[in-house]
């Protein structure tokens, strides 16, 4: 089925709305709430990819649908990263950037939103992102 006409756009739609899908059906949310699982997504990806040295972030970024890069880069600023955050400052990244209380919080939409992003993204590359990590904060990923 095409959506737009141009088949990478259609592809990335779909491969975005499977996440998002993914996101929603962890929460047993309705699709009209979007929204939230948008607003999830957003807020995890924006938290690793501030704690993720630029190399790190491009090579993860390297294997997100073309719509979710998008969303991954918007408003960043490469001279500001890595920012040193612990699992504390990384939650409280996440709380700022979303603004809906959840079953589980924070740490249960980190676990979420990275289950759900692991559709594409290899166990090599997980492994570095891991790695990258302190401790108290691998531990929150999947």
């Amino acid at each position: 089925m095409t959506i737009t006409g141009y088949s990478a756009f259609d592809s990335t739609l779909q491969k975005t709305n499977r996440i998002l899908r993914q996101i929603e059906e962890s929460y047993d949310w309705p699709k009209e709430r979007r929204n939230q699982s948008y607003a999830a997504l957003r807020a995890v990806l924006h938290a690793l990819r501030d704690r993720l040295t630029v190399d790190e972030a491009a090579q993860f970024s390297a294997q997100l649908p073309m719509l979710v890069r998008g969303i991954y880069y918007e408003g960043w600023d490469p001279s500001q990263v890595p920012k040193k955050m612990h699992r504390d400052d990384f939650l409280d990244h996440i709380r700022r950037e979303m603004p809906f209380e959840v079953k589980g919080g924070a740490e249960g939409v980190v676990h979420t939103v990275a289950k759900a992003l692991r559709l594409y993204i290899t166990d090599g590359e997980w492994d570095d992102i891991v790695a990258e990590m302190p401790k108290d904060l691998a531990a929150m990923l999947p």
